[in-house]
């Protein structure tokens, strides 16, 4: 549905076309070269730390910024091409938007906030009195604000406030929906039953969504796709699970939860299983998406919920490790240990039913279906 194309954004207006794709990535690029594309129905997720130009790359999207280089498209309608010099005006491509700031008219009821947009309508496009009011009735009623249509906009919880920007961006039936941090203004418990119902609006209403955060969690928990973003340039799109379990980079494996991270060699490969010397061992990875050489170098990646550890050695099992651990830290729905193997430290995550006191010996078992194998950087 939408296709974005080698998206480049330079605040080094100074420099000329030529120079500035060939210094793609200096600190004077917000993005430097992207390419996606996202599916009808889908939430494409933008992830990455504060600086790695995800807000930059939304806002290209949607004409607030004008890209340096680049193409993009909605369902075949051409909306930016640096080529050809087409930069179409935001309030022409069609996007419903809505940002941290819920920018609501706090001296109109709900109802009016929401119809607003459609009130503001050029004459010959804008719909007729009563389809306006079955619209906002509508969005009021899936947003479950219905209740709520004569109450002022301001005496609204920040939770109804975020549902009341949704509505009014929904009330527009836009093609693409762009929400950028939407939930950061919310404390954690609100934001999390937010990310629910967004979501379940999102699958209800069959929405074609951007969405941009910083947050690992939400980007896991609401997404269809993800595209994890790092100084300008993706590292990595896939689905929340694959970037969880099988990081591409260093960068997406450290950024996405907690790793574990060793260096080894490859002693042997027989099909899609990797056996790894380290310095603490031998370690054997099975399902591994990129098979390397024999006596190549690369770098083990593997999860703390992926650990075990127990005070009794099984012996029948590979990547069964012997240790000690050094300290616990119990986290209410699970409990981490760090225990030394050698001068390696290794973080084991499991149930609360496991806790197991520091100076205790312990054996450390790894599933070779959870291990992977990360390009050295």
């Amino acid at each position: 549905m939408l296709t974005v194309e080698s998206l480049t954004k330079s605040y080094d207006e100074s420099a000329g076309r030529k120079s500035r794709k060939a210094s793609a990535g200096t600190r004077n690029y917000a993005v430097g070269g992207v390419d996606f594309e996202v599916h009808e129905g889908e939430l494409f997720t933008l992830l990455g730390p504060s600086g790695c130009g995800k807000t930059t790359t939304l806002r290209s999207v949607a004409g607030l910024e004008r890209p340096t280089d680049g193409r993009v498209t909605l369902g075949g309608r051409v909306l930016f091409d640096s080529g050809k010099g087409v930069n179409i005006k935001v309030n022409s491509r069609g996007f419903g938007m809505v940002f941290q700031s819920y920018a609501i008219w706090p001296h109109m009821s709900v109802f009016k906030n929401v119809s607003f947009p459609l009130d503001v309508m050029p004459r010959a496009k804008r719909p007729g009195r009563k389809e306006i009011e079955e619209r906002v009735g509508r969005v009021l009623e899936v947003t479950e604000l219905g209740a709520y249509a004569d109450r002022p906009a301001t005496k609204l919880s920040g939770g109804q406030q975020q549902r009341l920007a949704l509505a009014r961006a929904l009330v527009t039936r836009p093609e693409l929906m762009l929400l950028d941090e939407p939930l950061s203004n919310l404390d954690a418990k609100l934001r999390e039953t937010m990310r629910f119902e967004l979501k379940r609006l999102q699958r209800e209403l069959n929405l074609t969504s951007i969405y941009v955060t910083h947050d690992q969690s939400e980007a896991l928990v609401m997404s269809n796709r993800i595209a994890v973003m790092n100084k300008g340039r993706i590292e990595q799109i896939g689905k929340p699970r694959e970037i969880y379990t099988r990081p591409a980079t260093r960068f997406v494996a450290e950024f996405i939860g907690t790793s574990n991270f060793i260096e080894g060699k490859v002693v042997s490969v027989k099909g899609d299983e990797v056996v790894a010397e380290t310095d603490h061992g031998r370690l054997v990875a099975r399902q591994v998406a990129k098979v390397p050489a024999v006596g190549e170098t690369v770098l083990i990646s593997i999860r703390p919920e992926s650990v075990g550890i127990s005070t009794v050695r099984r012996g029948d099992v590979p990547n069964e490790w012997s240790g000690k651990v050094l300290t616990r830290a119990f986290l209410g729905d699970v409990v981490d240990h760090i225990a030394s193997v050698g001068k390696l430290e290794i973080r084991s995550r499991s149930n609360p039913t496991v806790s197991i006191q520091a100076g205790t010996e312990v054996y450390l078992t790894i599933d070779p279906d959870h291990v992977t194998l990360v390009p050295v950087d």
